[in-house]
């Protein structure tokens, strides 16, 4: 595998198409977004991601229903999620589920741990928003104990006690899937990844490089306070959002459309200054290369980049060309630029032993 993986991630939202009016429907959305993960692999990406989410107009409530099935669909591309609830899942549950899907994918699965942005589902799932960071706290304490220790006894606020209690199945060859803990604003998570030594994944997508680079920051101060090695060789993620056509014009008219209708883009700063101000980058896949170099630029080595690139109404078709554009154009070059800067000792990506040749 390669030292930074290159990959994308879809939310799973379900937006009308402002040229027809027409949104797909879930049955739809679901199957384009297996479909986006195939044609990842297809391309040569390294990682499809996939968010979830419980409530409208999002349609992943099962991330590791879907991964499941995109396994079987696939070989190399490793499966994780954009987000998976650590406050509103059950603990046990995430461990028997993810590790049963790193048995049926065998070993192709990480995941990222998140409260998500969603306040609602807290109490859909019986749990109080003013608890979200000691949730995250307490159930990741306890998921990695269930995946590390074959019989566990604990105690804890949140859920009842176990006694004598042990999940399966146990993680493929005695590993558990590699965790990432994803935040936009939280330093605590920054925090808690760096007590772990887990990675730290800060989707910058809506956010200038001042307030990511002061996470990412303080996550390899800490990485090296806990122990785990210099913070140059810390586990770092990062975000990002594309459209792509041959002619930057062509891609700026294009996308408007779907940018002003944006839920969360629409009714603020106009494209350009959105694409100054954030990682969003409209535009040929050598705007493209340019802005993710300045990425290595402003925060250092990293293992992961994943770009969003659905979503929002936009049709099917436009969202391949982008995973074509990443195959063929974008990501070979990335490759080749993010090795030649890599600063010795830094770690690969990490993976699960039963993928790496």
């Amino acid at each position: 595998m390669p030292g930074t993986q290159f990959g994308i991630f879809s939310v799973g939202d379900i937006a009308p198409d402002p040229a027809t009016g027409r949104a797909p429907t879930e049955h739809e959305r679901l199957t384009r977004m297996v479909e986006t993960a195939v044609r990842a692999e297809e391309a040569g990406l390294d990682v499809f991601a996939t968010g979830e989410h419980h409530n409208p107009p999002f349609v992943p409530s099962s991330p590791t229903t879907l991964l499941g099935f995109v396994a079987a669909r696939t070989h190399r591309i490793v499966l994780s999620t954009s987000t998976t609830l650590i406050t509103t899942n059950d603990p046990v549950k995430i461990a028997e589920d993810y590790a049963m899907l790193q048995h049926l994918a065998e070993g192709r699965v990480d995941l990222m741990m998140g409260r998500g942005n969603t306040g609602p589902v807290y109490p859909w799932f019986g749990k109080d928003i003013r608890d979200g960071i000691p949730l995250a706290v307490e159930n990741y304490a306890l998921l990695r104990r269930l995946w590390r220790e074959d019989v566990v006894d604990w105690e804890g606020r949140f859920r009842t006690p176990l006694q004598g209690f042990t999940s399966t199945p146990r993680p493929l060859d005695g590993v558990p899937p590699f965790v990432w803990h994803g935040a936009i604003r939280s330093p605590e998570i920054a925090e808690q990844a760096a007590y772990y030594g887990d990675g730290f994944f800060a989707n910058n997508i809506f956010w200038p490089v001042d307030h990511t680079r002061r996470l990412i920051d303080l996550y390899r101060a800490r990485f090296e306070h806990h122990g785990h090695g210099p913070a140059a060789h810390a586990i770092v993620g990062l975000g990002g959002q594309v459209y792509m056509r041959r002619n930057s014009q062509d891609a700026k008219r294009e996308f408007e459309p779907y940018f002003r209708r944006s839920p969360i883009y629409g009714g603020g700063p106009s494209l350009a200054e959105t694409m100054r101000t954030t990682p969003l980058s409209v535009g040929s896949p050598q705007e493209v290369l340019d802005r993710t170099m300045r990425f290595h630029e402003d925060f250092g080595d990293y293992q992961r980049q994943l770009f969003n690139v659905d979503g929002m109404g936009l049709p099917p078709e436009a969202v391949l060309d982008q995973i074509d554009f990443l195959g063929e154009e974008v990501v070979p070059v990335l490759r080749k630029e993010f090795e030649s800067r890599r600063a010795p000792g830094v770690p690969d990506a990490p993976v699960h032993p039963a993928v790496r040749p």
